[in-house]
């Protein structure tokens, strides 16, 4: 069988690509072939290489204003890697329509809200504030659109009495871990039927 090439782009410490990276064996029907980040300093970068997976690193500070610049930069590691699906996990700048369209219907993100809700940034925060009953995280197809893409899995938590934003997004990403591998095997099946878990 041959297996769909994902690459996994991150910013930070690379926990939800230790998840996606740590579900591909076996019959699964993908495999890493790149973790791509924008900081050389992301932990997820040792992570990965620990797990024998190649890396690049694509520094967006001497692009500063000119996103298109960085993005073609940021574009060459994942074609010569062959990915056929690109997977956003914690990765932190926000993508042109130029470079999204490139890997239209093979570009998946992870995101901490209950999509459509609280796009954006400080999503447990404004859950709270908003005096939510439940939060939880979203797996969508990566559109020109900001956290805008067709759905493909939620998880939910309850909001407890007396929740912080760190305490909500703990027992959030306790479910992002479990979402976005459940959500990738599907995908790169060729299932696009939604996931919801409980």
């Amino acid at each position: 069988m041959s297996h769909k090439r994902v690459a996994i782009l991150i910013s930070g410490g690379g926990s939800n690509m230790v998840a996606l990276v740590d579900s591909m064996s076996g019959d699964h029907p993908a495999r890493p072939c790149l973790v791509l980040s924008n900081d050389a300093g992301a932990g997820g970068l040792e992570k990965a290489r620990a797990r024998g997976i190649a890396t690049a690193v694509v520094d967006h500070r001497p692009f500063a204003g000119d996103r298109p610049a960085f993005e073609a930069e940021l574009v060459k590691p994942i074609l010569e890697a062959g990915a056929d699906i690109v997977c956003l996990a914690g990765f932190m700048r926000v993508l042109t329509d130029g470079f999204v369209s490139q890997f239209q219907g093979r570009m998946l993100n992870i995101h901490p809200s209950l999509l459509p809700k609280y796009k954006g940034l400080h999503t447990h925060a404004r859950a709270l504030e908003a005096g939510d009953a439940e939060h939880g995280c979203s797996v969508h197809e990566v559109t020109a659109r900001l956290d805008d893409g067709p759905i493909l899995g939620q998880a939910r938590v309850p909001v407890l009495p007396g929740d912080t934003p760190d305490a909500l997004a703990a027992r959030v990403l306790v479910q992002e871990h479990r979402l976005y591998p459940a959500v990738l095997r599907k995908f790169a099946a060729g299932d696009r039927t939604p996931i919801i878990l409980t």
